[in-house]
């Protein structure tokens, strides 16, 4: 369990540092629109995300991914 745990903090770092070393610009240009959402819809954006992932990880597990 704790090697899928280091496996997904270590895909994020990846994906992570690519956002900021190939597109700074694109960062501060999100930054800023998410600085312009109300914090309502910044929840809305975030949940999704969370939704996202838990069901990226329920299809990998599915097709036998992890484990």
């Amino acid at each position: 369990m704790i090697g899928i745990v280091i496996l997904a903090l270590g895909l994020v770092l990846i994906v992570e540092g690519l956002v900021y070393a190939l597109a700074p610009s694109l960062v501060e240009d999100m930054l800023a629109a998410l600085r312009a959402m109300p914090l309502e819809a910044r929840r809305i954006v975030g949940f999704a995300a969370l939704c996202a992932g838990v069901a990226l990880l329920w299809l990998a597990s599915a097709l036998g991914a992890l484990g």
